[in-house]
């Protein structure tokens, strides 16, 4: 809240603005940690190899699923509960975290989308107080996570 309030309604951010909102970007993560924007991919197995007890033969499609390791308590301790803390410091361990994607084929629109949705979230908080009508509204997943009843919500815009 600190670069929010240090704004006047309708002064922009600047880079240096965007470099100081880690605890933002750390909700974020969190947010697409439980709802991540891909939702897995298919990959060729370049070797044979055993997973899990079962034999994989080379050139086999192999669907992998973010949701495998982003809920996976191993990765995740608590992967039930809403904590932006978990990407202080160094953050979760490499290959983890990855509603990007990951390695040679990292979504390259990564930085960009950080900006977009750091630039969003200081908009939404400066310039609308909001309210959820169902406060306690579910989530189901269908194929992707979506609020059961599409997330109504009242916005009221903040006096100038």
């Amino acid at each position: 809240m600190e670069i929010a309030d240090s704004k006047s309604l309708g002064e922009l951010l600047n880079w240096d603005d965007l470099k100081k909102m880690r605890y933002s970007w750390n909700v974020a993560c969190e947010v697409l940690r439980v709802a991540p924007p891909l939702q897995g991919g298919f990959r060729e197995a370049i070797t044979d190899f055993m997973f899990n007890g079962f034999s994989i033969p080379k050139g086999w499609k192999l669907y992998w699923s973010v949701n495998s390791t982003h809920l996976n308590p191993d990765c995740f301790p608590k992967p039930e509960e809403f904590d932006p803390t978990r990407y202080e410091g160094n953050g979760p361990a490499p290959y983890t975290f990855v509603p990007f994607g990951g390695g040679p084929r990292m979504c390259p629109g990564k930085e960009y989308a950080r900006l977009e949705i750091l630039v969003f979230m200081h908009n939404l908080v400066k310039r609308f107080k909001w309210e959820k009508m169902i406060p306690d509204e579910k989530i189901v997943v269908d194929p992707f996570p979506i609020p059961a009843n599409n997330l109504p919500i009242r916005l009221f815009p903040h006096k100038a």
